[in-house]
């Protein structure tokens, strides 16, 4: 079995004794191949050449955005015609990162060890999974895309590490209590449609959910969208409210795990697509990676496009 192992130098919890580790457990018992991502986009580019090069899994150590890209490397353009997952490399992820949500929504341990045990167990058996995933400006997104607050607090924790500060879970929640507390933080209002209901207008900040969960504090779950799976369609999350006390409210709810329910909340499951139009550019973020400035997205949904080394979903 070709495996090709991809890791992140620049993620923040590997450090170069557990790469070498890594890579050679897997070398153990595989041919393995190891590259280093250098820059931005490097791994979607090696993800493009493990499929060219007929590699039989992928595996990334490394956060979401190293996952995020390879996922979109051997894939290709959501635009292109769909390729059925058996003839691709099967993904595995040894979590590296802060959050690693994608890992842990699939059921991987957050300890490398035992990831990458699991993952090894899967490759004997050749075993896989095939998941769903959303799509939307010609990327792939795993497990949630935002807009409005949510993006706001990415671009500004993208801003942080610029400044050599780490991404921790505390630092993400510190840097999204300030955004909704700062009164010069104040994202423009848009409007959601998704099929068979009215369009919901003065949306201040929306997530469209491709699993649950897709966030954590610390090791609790968050589910926004308590619906919202792999094996089904997308969950939209939409608030009309940046109310501090409104938004305290909803957010034991979440915290406590219960139904995330308020006036102000719009949520539906199992959706195809959701479309966000924004009369002024807003800020977008895709599985916490700040994509930029839009007035209108669209979020698509395509159903069994990716196998991944990863246990079977427990009911």
């Amino acid at each position: 079995m070709r495996v090709m192992l991809i890791t992140n130098p620049f993620a923040t919890f590997t450090t170069p004794e557990g790469r070498d580790a890594l890579a050679h457990t897997l070398a153990s018992r595989y041919e393995v191949v190891v590259e280093h991502t250098a820059h931005r986009g490097h791994a979607g580019e090696l993800g493009a050449r493990a499929v060219t090069e007929g590699f039989d899994a992928v595996v990334v150590h490394g956060g979401d955005g190293s996952v995020n890209e390879v996922a979109n490397g051997i894939l290709g353009s959501p635009d292109a015609l769909p390729r059925d997952p058996s003839t691709l490399p099967a993904l595995g992820v040894v979590p590296g990162g802060s959050a690693n949500v994608f890992a842990r929504a699939l059921g991987i341990d957050r300890d490398p060890l035992a990831a990458t045990a699991l993952i090894m167990t899967m490759l004997d058996r050749r075993e896989r999974r095939t998941i769903s995933l959303g799509h939307t400006a010609g990327r792939w997104f795993l497990f949630n895309a935002g807009m409005g607050m949510d993006a706001i607090v990415v671009r500004r924790m993208e801003e942080l590490r610029h400044k050599g500060r780490k991404a921790t879970a505390g630092r993400y929640f510190r840097t999204t209590l300030s955004s909704f507390f700062r009164p010069s933080v104040t994202p423009p209002s848009f409007t959601v449609e998704v099929p068979g209901h009215d369009p919901v207008d003065g949306v201040r900040f929306g997530f469209v959910s491709n699993t649950g969960p897709w966030t954590y504090f610390g090791a609790r779950e968050i589910r926004t969208n308590p619906g919202t799976d792999f094996d089904h369609g997308l969950g939209i999350f939409a608030a009309t409210s940046v109310s501090v006390p409104r938004n305290i409210l909803l957010g034991a709810r979440l915290l406590a795990g219960v139904e995330p329910k308020a006036r102000h909340l719009f949520r539906q499951d199992d959706v195809d697509w959701v479309r966000f139009t924004s009369p002024e550019p807003a800020d977008v973020q895709i599985d916490g990676d700040y994509l930029g400035l839009f007035e209108k997205l669209e979020f698509g949904h395509r159903r069994g496009v990716l196998d991944v080394v990863a246990p079977p979903k427990t009911v």
